[in-house]
């Protein structure tokens, strides 16, 4: 194996596939990157058999092959190069050669016939979205999955599709975030999967490269796809496509709708900026709980501890009855900061009931999203 290749190109890609390594003493080639080649291009692999990771970088192969190396220590070493310019060869044994002009290192690494392959999906359901809108629809919900490990279920993002529609949800039983669009596919492409958290967070974290997420799915394993835009991105070099599998999340998901207030509520209509700073600050003399005092045209926010208190007063759109209603500020603050609209709508009632954030697609021509917090009792 013999090929040249741009610094940052190949830089990109090892960042990319690194943070998906496994951990498992018994297979050390989980931390390794499989480097394979072919004519104008290499493709690099990692899985740490739950989720697998795999892209192409452009690339000048003189002499095609693999090899399995160290990635976090391979990704230092291209950090640290010089030269814009990278050699990398490999005579059949484990070994590779990564040298620039002046610079020549010798990495061990182990045969890449031990690696295990990325899993290809059959008879799977699919669907496709744009890859802006997935990634922000994932981050108006995710900071809601739960971290307990009991409650396995909800440590993900649960997707439902649905004929006309598409939803995402998470939850950790003291909140619930749901955001969906319209989304019309055939009736055998409907299902639904829960996406782990890991899962999310590299999903997250994917470049923009590609316009179209193509995701298919099955009762135990997700795929998706990233078909780079015009063929290869001249910036970080990446060519056709970025490809992710993982295991789903095992078991069903709850019934997330019974959640969802279905009284009435009172509804005031505010500033989403300005309620964040206004939130955050009185938050900085409580960690714990801000109360929320509603009035006609006014929302008062206070925050108070043992250091002392806080008192933030900010104009709303309301006229009814007063209300004094308390929440952990970080469950206020997590939708707000997620969520893009100028207006969102905010409905509560007493210190009983929970509050609930929501954008109506219809108003704002975009998706919907709803986030319902449960209360702090008022004293």
């Amino acid at each position: 194996m013999n090929f040249k290749i741009n610094r940052d190109h190949f830089g990109a890609g090892l960042q990319l596939v690194s943070s998906v390594v496994g951990s498992r003493k018994t297979m050390p080639i989980l931390q390794n990157v499989l480097i394979e080649t072919r004519d104008g291009a290499i493709s690099l692999s990692t899985t740490n058999l739950d989720l697998g990771i795999k892209c192409t970088v452009s690339a000048e192969v003189e002499e095609t092959g693999s090899v399995t190396l160290p990635v976090k220590e391979l990704l230092r070493i291209v950090r640290e190069l010089a030269d814009m310019e990278v050699n990398v060869s490999s005579t059949g044994s484990p070994k590779a050669t990564i040298s620039t002009r002046g610079s020549i290192f010798n990495l061990v690494g182990m045969d890449s016939k031990e690696f295990p392959p990325l899993p290809e999906l059959e008879n799977s359901k699919s669907f496709t979205l744009a890859r802006e809108e997935l990634t922000s629809m994932l981050k108006s919900v995710s900071y809601a999955q739960s971290v307990n490990e009991e409650r396995y279920m909800l440590k993900g993002v649960f997707f439902q599709k649905e004929e006309e529609t598409i939803s995402l949800v998470a939850t950790d039983g003291r909140r619930l975030a749901v955001t969906s669009k319209e989304e019309k596919t055939p009736p055998e492409n409907n299902g639904e999967f829960i996406l782990p958290s890991l899962t999310v967070a590299e999903l997250e974290r994917l470049p923009s490269v590609a316009q179209e997420i193509e995701l298919n799915f099955t009762d135990r394993q997700v795929s998706l796809k990233l078909n780079v835009a015009n063929e290869k991105d001249e910036t970080m070099g990446f060519q056709e496509s970025i490809y992710l599998v993982s295991k789903v999340v095992e078991g069903k998901y709850p019934n997330f709708k019974q959640v969802i207030p279905k009284d009435d509520f009172n509804q005031a209509v505010v500033e989403r900026e300005l309620m964040l700073e206004c939130v955050n600050r009185a938050a900085l003399v409580s960690d714990d709980k801000v109360t929320l005092r509603i009035k006609t045209n006014e929302m008062e926010i206070y925050g108070q501890s043992t250091l002392g208190d806080a008192s933030e007063s900010m104009t709303i759109e309301y006229e009814g009855q007063d209300a004094v209603v308390s929440f952990n500020p970080k469950f206020l603050l997590d939708p707000l900061k997620s969520i893009t609209h100028d207006k969102v709508i905010f409905e509560f009632r007493d210190d009983m009931s929970p509050g609930v954030f929501k954008v109506n697609a219809e108003k704002n021509k975009k998706n919907e999203f709803l986030c319902v917090v449960m209360p702090i009792r008022t004293d």
